[in-house]
């Protein structure tokens, strides 16, 4: 009897790899159809065919990492592409969703001065930057052997940002366009959706940032021994 988990076959080793890339490939259609939008109404398939889009790409993101899991196939490949294509996935619409193209038309009557959406620019900013900083941390962590799997806190995060985005994109395709100035009840959601999305991404990066003090207090004493003999 074998005491240790099945081996995977080299289908099932590929199946969670290959949803990894799909998603890549369902962000590049994504962004695709987002370059053609115009607010309110230009070439508007276009927010659907996003929306569509974003949701798919997101189940991928919980599936491929539920078969990796089950069938005991997690790669090397995978821990390394699917962070990856996940930050892909929500920084690349925001890019878009924080552009030009969301902005009201001039001579639209609207008194809003930034994109309908929801996403500033420096929210994608403070996004991006958390992002490279954890990513930053896990690659030292891991090199040293030492697990940085994502926590609880981050994964709330992810699944913020994959309800937030499809929603507002939702938001902006349903609703009336004067509905989305200023002080109207969709203008609120918006503008709270987002910044609750950006508090929680950044409040996501605190446990990984103790993580990495905690071990450096534990590797101070022995720097300092080895200081002390070379000295």
């Amino acid at each position: 009897m074998s005491n240790g988990p099945p081996t995977p076959s080299a289908l099932q080793r590929r199946i969670p790899n290959l949803l990894t890339l799909l998603r890549v490939v369902l962000t590049a259609a994504l962004v695709a159809a987002l370059s053609v939008y115009r607010f309110p109404g230009e070439e508007a398939w276009a927010l659907p065919a996003a929306i569509a889009l974003f949701v798919v790409a997101a189940c991928t993101d919980a599936l491929d990492g539920y078969l990796a899991r089950r069938w005991n196939a997690i790669t090397l490949f995978g821990r390394v592409i699917d962070p990856a294509a996940d930050k892909l996935l929500v920084l690349g619409t925001l890019v878009m969703m924080a552009s030009p193209a969301f902005l009201p038309a001039p001579g639209s009557g609207m008194a809003l001065e930034r994109v309908v959406t929801g996403v500033a620019p420096w929210m994608v900013i403070v996004i991006l930057g958390r992002e490279l900083v954890v990513s930053s941390l896990r690659a030292v962590l891991e090199s040293e052997g030492i697990d940085f799997s994502a926590n609880l806190s981050g994964k709330i995060k992810m699944v913020l940002q994959s309800i937030g985005v499809p929603a507002a994109l939702a938001v902006v395709w349903l609703v009336p366009a004067e509905s989305l100035d200023v002080g109207g009840p969709a203008r609120w959601t918006l503008d709270v959706l987002f910044w609750t999305v950006t508090l929680a991404t950044i409040a996501s990066s605190i446990p990984y940032a103790a993580r990495m003090l905690a071990h450096i207090a534990d590797q101070r004493p022995a720097r300092e021994a080895a200081e002390d003999l070379t000295g």
